[in-house]
């Protein structure tokens, strides 16, 4: 028996929702980067530079994967 029959498929029914948000508008895309702008000036606000300093490691694979795929024969 394989490991995926044993285990439960798991959705996240946020992802599943804007996923379906984003099919119907576009300009839902440009909404949920300002709400994620205002969490990062929350944040920074109450927490200071080791915020930047996170959001800065978390886009390393990011901005490596963009690297990766723009440069792609």
């Amino acid at each position: 028996m394989s490991i995926s029959a044993t285990r439960p498929k798991v959705q996240i029914p946020v992802l599943s929702a804007i996923a379906r948000d984003v099919a119907r508008d576009v300009n839902v895309i440009f909404y949920l980067l300002v709400i994620a702008l205002t969490l990062l000036v929350l944040a920074v606000k109450t927490w200071g530079l080791v915020v930047l300093t996170m959001v800065a490691l978390c886009m390393v694979p990011m901005m490596f994967a963009l690297f990766i795929w723009i440069s792609w024969p």
